[in-house]
């Protein structure tokens, strides 16, 4: 606590003022171009990630960088949260790009591989396992619970990318004739690199070709 305390301090006396006409500006409202959505995991830091300044990114954060599936009125099956975000993002703020961001090494991908019980989390981790089960063969074919975990993760980004463009606000979006494109990545902890999963979806029907392209490009790593 001391440590936040102090960084406080570090920033209101030094930082503060380089920030102030941004900050200025900001408290007239917002106009951020992608809404980022990444895992709540304490090692991912969206706007260090994308060299953003405050104001660029709206960010959307749970365990595991899930967008549920859509319920047929556009409501997600996890809560009102994940599809509030989303609605509020491209219909009110008219983003034009989403970001799903996973990460290798993700704790509950990892659990979710073998079989932990962590609590409440294992409810909301179903969704996680819904991608496993789903892909079971191609990840039996990793050798080992490293490749297997760097899989699942790629396979839950490109799984979770399908969910966001099929949310009645972003197929609305598209039927209207707004820019909005989606994309999906994965951070590599461990050398800070971003990998793009070839998943750069802008209309309906661009779906199900990038879909397949990405499993391709997951299955020849």
């Amino acid at each position: 606590m001391r440590q936040l305390l102090l960084g406080l301090i570090e920033f209101r006396e030094h930082n503060l003022p380089l920030y102030a006409e941004r900050f200025r500006e900001l408290s007239a409202g917002q106009e951020p171009d992608t809404l980022f959505i990444t895992c709540a995991d304490s090692r991912v830091a969206p706007n260090l990630l994308a060299s953003t300044e405050p104001g660029e990114l709206f960010t959307m954060r749970n365990v595991g960088n899930l967008m549920p599936p859509a319920y047929a009125d556009g409501t997600s099956s996890g809560d009102l949260s994940e599809a509030s975000a989303v609605e509020y993002a491209v219909s009110v703020l008219k983003v034009s790009n989403i970001i799903v961001c996973g990460h290798y090494r993700c704790s509950g991908v990892e659990a979710t591989l073998r079989g932990d019980r962590l609590g409440l989390s294992d409810n909301w981790l179903r969704h996680v396992q819904d991608v496993r089960e789903k892909h079971e063969e191609r990840l039996n074919c990793e050798e080992d619970f490293a490749r297997r975990s760097a899989r699942l993760c790629e396979l839950n980004v490109i799984e979770q990318v399908v969910n966001v463009c099929q949310t009645t606000m972003v197929r609305d979006a598209w039927e209207r004739g707004q820019a909005l494109t989606v994309h999906g990545w994965v951070y590599g902890i461990h050398d800070g690199l971003l990998n793009d999963l070839h998943t750069t979806i802008g209309r309906s029907d661009e779906l199900s070709a990038c879909y397949e392209q990405a499993l391709q490009a997951v299955a020849g790593r």
